[in-house]
């Protein structure tokens, strides 16, 4: 039999489980009178090592005057050996028998034990042996649901508050951005009133421009606050889309190299979708395109089809290209090939997330091929 005093030197940091003796207390109650019934002894109960109450099942015949302490060091005893321990003699005045099973988790540590105590002289049968180390099992299986779902309420808990501190981010930073934009705007229309006098039409158009994109940003960053406070809008707000047109505007925002060639569907597509997600698709696309290429000339080829139910883009380049075994981990957050660009500067992860992030929310799938040195093709298909 096991000492009463063989404890081991390190338990169960408990902390990692949480446990309060009232989430579990039905449960355990109810595999304690299973344990009971199974067994057929008047006294089953749960111990769980630095837990001071145990949960106990006692039956009518039961001694009243046995004290929970006293079925307790059994219980503490059993959790303590490698397997099925029965007493196999008389343990006391009040307690003749008494059998148990440790509660093991994964890990290999101890959580506690599961027993059956009576007071008349018995013995536990192979089919009592087995029902027994079941429900064992099921205590452990309780256990670890219940560390489970503290685990997720507080990772949960965690994104929400994450998120909570990425509006008010978006915010402050839409708002930084907007007074210098405000100061712009209103520099460049004092500028047009003036060169609308003189009759100065080159520098007009340009300033036209200038408006015309002062007005896109403000719009930009009033759609990125509201799909930032609420993602279902990519959903909502889908509207009838000039592919050519909207690819053509994503080129006019980019910083396009002299040697980069950029070719779009010829053909007028239209589709109905969300507009500030295609172009933040296409920008991320189109600017690692045009990072990743040490070609002499450079090449982006964009592809359309359709069919009933869904949208198909290709983005074909001829830059370096990825190697295979990264291509299941490029649309992770924050992963980077840790390569230097054209510029001699290296990626920071977001783009190819943020794209995965909008295709997924949108509805959508995107996958690739690639060879290093010869480029890379992006297949996006987007559900109607």
């Amino acid at each position: 039999m096991v000492s009463l005093t063989a404890m081991p030197e390190t338990l169960l940091p408990f902390q990692a489980y949480n446990i309060l003796s009232t989430l579990l207390e039905k449960e355990f109650d109810e595999l304690c009178a299973l344990a009971s019934a199974i067994c057929q002894t008047p006294v089953a109960l749960i111990k769980l090592l630095e837990e001071e109450k145990p949960f106990i099942k006692a039956g009518a015949s039961a001694p009243i005057a046995l004290l929970p302490d006293v079925y307790v060091k059994y219980a503490e005893t059993i959790a303590f050996a490698e397997d099925l321990l029965v007493a196999v003699e008389p343990v006391d005045e009040a307690v003749i028998f008494y059998a148990g099973i440790p509660l093991i988790n994964a890990e290999g540590q101890t959580m506690g034990s599961l027993c059956v105590i009576d007071m008349e002289k018995r013995s536990l049968s192979e089919l009592q042996t087995a029902a027994l180390k079941i429900l064992a099992g099921q205590v452990m299986a309780k256990l670890e649901l219940k560390k489970q779902d503290i685990a997720l309420k507080k990772s949960y808990q965690a994104l929400t508050n994450a998120h909570s501190f990425t509006q008010k981010f978006a915010a402050m930073a839409a708002h930084d951005i907007k007074n210098p934009l405000s100061s712009i705007s209103l520099t460049a229309q004092a500028l047009k009133v003036r060169l609308e006098k003189t009759g100065d039409e080159g520098c007009l158009k340009l300033v036209n421009i200038n408006i015309s994109g002062i007005k896109k940003l403000n719009n930009l960053l009033d759609d990125m606050l509201a799909y930032s406070k609420d993602p279902a809008l990519l959903h909502q707000r889908k509207q009838a889309i000039n592919l050519p047109e909207l690819l053509f505007s994503v080129t006019g925002m980019l910083e396009i190299p002299d040697n980069m060639d950029i070719r779009l569907p010829e053909q007028s597509f239209r589709l109905n979708s969300s507009y500030i997600a295609l172009e933040q698709i296409f920008i991320n696309l189109f600017t690692n395109a045009i990072r990743y290429n040490n070609k002499a000339q450079g090449l982006i080829q964009v592809r359309f089809r359709s069919d009933e139910n869904f949208d198909y883009f290709e983005v074909e380049d001829n830059g370096i290209g990825i190697a295979r075994e990264y291509h299941d981990r490029i649309f992770s957050d924050n992963f980077t090939l840790r390569i230097t660009d054209r510029y001699n500067k290296k990626g920071n992860g977001i783009g190819l997330s943020t794209v995965w992030e909008l295709i997924k929310a949108l509805g959508g799938t995107i996958t690739l091929t690639s060879e290093p040195g010869l480029g890379t093709t992006f297949f996006i298909a987007l559900k109607k």
